[in-house]
């Protein structure tokens, strides 16, 4: 049971950085934020990433709270392998 709770975990967070990057990669392409995909990422990801955004400001016009977003659910992410490996 517990192995199928950590796999399910993993999984999500695997997805939710992957929608992280593709929101990424949407903002190099103009108007590619206003398709509906853009939008939908963007109801997805934005609040999760403003949490950063106001923590860490851009700088020179780029915004680094997208890695630092990535690295803490990795970082959560290794924190519940660790948690499943004491369960057990």
């Amino acid at each position: 049971m517990i192995g199928f709770i950590v796999w399910a975990v993993n999984s999500l967070i695997n997805l939710y950085v992957f929608l992280i990057v593709i929101w990424c990669l949407l903002s190099w392409f103009p108007g590619a934020s206003q398709s509906s995909l853009g939008r939908f990422l963007n109801q997805l990801v934005h609040p999760y990433l403003s949490v950063f955004e106001r923590i860490i400001p851009p700088l020179g016009g780029v915004s680094f709270a997208p890695i630092v977003a990535v690295l803490v659910l990795w970082f959560a992410q290794r924190g519940v392998q660790m948690l499943s490996l004491l369960v057990r």
